[in-house]
């Protein structure tokens, strides 16, 4: 039973610790400063500013999302993702109302500061709310579409949404303050992208040797780690040659390449980046949050299928007789080509 609730538990208890975060970079740091930081919090800044009647930025946050709630519902998550979000604004602009109520000021008077901590401190509470699988509303939401929909890094799908509220703080506050908005969103996108998909970034390595099976068992025995053979065919010479596949962690890229130049001095060695590695020896799809969230639509029929779902969360809707994994990568493989930077499923 308890291990029913626990991914219940820790998801609102990221929504509550990071929407408390987030509020605090807004009063803190960026308002002081006069520093829209983008999106709906950006400007019910820029509106608290610039009106003659005065209304709390944590009301303005709250009556500003009302109309993007039905988006997200509907392309995001609906029901769940309604509620998850409205639960994130409520506490976000309760917080905020709270500590404007309370006189709290500024940390620093340096715009600097407050451009480099706002961001990052907001980040932060932004990634926190992301990896409990909702969102601080606004702009948000679009943010999250566009990583959806285009494979848009979420820094630069911040960018792209919230030109318009930096354009709008570039006349209310100056184009000195929204430039540093410019800087102070980044940041937060990178924040809240490092957070929400944790650091986990791996190594690839495709080899190309003569020597195959030495350097596949020096890996295998002497590093631990998988390694996956197939043959390709040269484009210039037309001969076949093996091609070994090996995921490892960056503190292990130089054993690997001293371990290859050992066993083959000439092998051909191509190292990437894996953004993110699951599997044996790596991270576990059963630590993930929501790691069964995904939802399969049938063409024809849907079929509730709690037995499916490994968390033991709420039921979902899959294919008959599909797993939870199985629908998301069924549903996913035509919109998605993995390269070597890409993330990649370790297999034993």
């Amino acid at each position: 039973m308890a291990n029913r609730w626990l991914p219940f538990a820790r998801d609102y208890a990221f929504i509550i610790v990071g929407a408390v975060i987030q509020a605090i970079s807004v009063v803190l740091f960026l308002a002081p400063a006069d520093l829209a930081p983008g999106g709906v919090s950006g400007l019910a800044l820029i509106l608290h500013s610039a009106l003659p009647f005065s209304i709390s930025i944590g009301v303005w946050v709250l009556l500003l999302n009302l109309p993007l709630f039905a988006l997200g519902a509907r392309y995001l998550g609906r029901w769940q993702f309604l509620i998850r979000t409205i639960v994130t604004v409520a506490i976000y602009s309760g917080v905020t109302a709270l500590l404007e109520r309370a006189g709290m000021s500024s940390v620093t008077d340096d715009v600097i500061l407050n451009t480099l901590f706002g961001g990052i401190i907001g980040g932060i509470g932004m990634g926190l709310v992301f990896r409990a699988q909702s969102t601080t509303g606004g702009t948000d939401i679009l943010a999250l579409l566009l990583v959806r929909w285009r494979s848009i890094p979420l820094s630069q799908s911040y960018l792209i949404t919230d030109v318009v509220v930096i354009a709008l703080a570039g006349f209310v506050f100056g184009w000195e303050k929204a430039l540093y908005a410019i800087i102070a969103l980044y940041v937060s996108g990178v924040a809240a992208e490092t957070i929400s998909e944790g650091v986990q970034i791996g190594r690839t390595a495709m080899i190309i040797t003569q020597r195959p099976e030495e350097v596949a068992q020096a890996v295998m025995t002497r590093m631990g780690r998988g390694v996956t053979r197939w043959m390709a065919t040269g484009g210039y010479t037309g001969a076949q040659r093996p091609i070994l596949f090996v995921v490892i962690s960056r503190a292990e890229t130089a054993v690997l390449k001293a371990l290859v130049a050992q066993m083959d001095p000439d092998a051909f060695v191509v190292i990437g980046q894996a953004q993110e590695v699951y599997g044996k020896g790596f991270r576990r799809f059963a630590n993930l949050t929501g790691a069964c969230s995904c939802k399969y639509r049938a063409m024809s029929r849907e079929v509730a299928d709690p037995t499916k779902c490994s968390t033991n969360q709420s039921p979902r809707r899959y294919k008959t007789g599909t797993s939870c994994s199985a629908g998301r990568r069924n549903s996913s493989m035509s919109r998605r080509k993995v390269g070597s930077s890409g993330s990649h499923v370790a297999r034993g």
